[in-house]
């Protein structure tokens, strides 16, 4: 759900690891109980701030009669009002936000990042391909999505924590296990 690009907080995280969650590069948790203020207090411990870059796909909960649409999906989702509950402002004051939206959430996304401070900069857009490099068609209610899109906020003062104009805004890469974004865009 979460990713914490913070490297001095890798430790910190393993510590914060609890039936409920299980870490590698993200943090997998239940938001709705989720210690919030304690990882961000273990994060200015270890790493002296809070976080520079959170990245996050929220579980969006669909609102059409039959929401998957057929597709089994491996985890529950959430209304929008309970995303929109999760204290971000507790674990940064200066930094990036990048959301992932699906096609209906879209608006959505762009409200909760207001919503929670920062302003929005820019998209990522990623085109899902196959294993065969064809454009990867996926379920939609009026198209076939073949790409998803990830929202970029900022907020604070980041001028001397990022290079500009580095990264491309669009990530042609294969679409991967159910929920899993492309390597590419950890490398931004």
């Amino acid at each position: 759900f979460f990713f914490f690009k913070q490297k001095t907080a890798y430790e910190m995280l393993r510590s914060l690891v609890g039936s409920e969650m299980c870490i590698r590069d993200s943090i997998y948790a239940d938001i709705q109980s989720f210690d919030f203020k304690k990882l961000a207090l273990e994060q200015q411990k270890v790493g002296g701030r809070l976080f520079d870059v959170i990245m996050m796909d929220p579980p969006w909960q669909l609102s059409s009669s039959q929401p998957s649409r057929g597709v089994a999906i491996a985890y529950d989702s959430l209304a929008d009002d309970l995303i929109s509950k999760m204290p971000i402002n507790l674990l940064q004051t200066d930094g990036f936000i990048f959301i992932w939206a699906i096609n209906a959430k879209y608006a959505i996304a762009c409200k909760l990042i207001e919503y929670w401070g920062y302003t929005l900069v820019d998209e990522i857009t990623w085109v899902k391909k196959t294993v065969n490099g064809k454009i990867a068609k996926g379920h939609g209610f009026y198209l076939q999505h073949a790409k998803e899109s990830c929202l970029v906020g900022v907020k604070g003062k980041i001028d001397h924590k990022f290079n500009k104009n580095i990264a491309c805004d669009v990530i042609f890469s294969e679409r991967r296990g159910q929920s899993q974004k492309p390597e590419e865009i950890y490398e931004l």
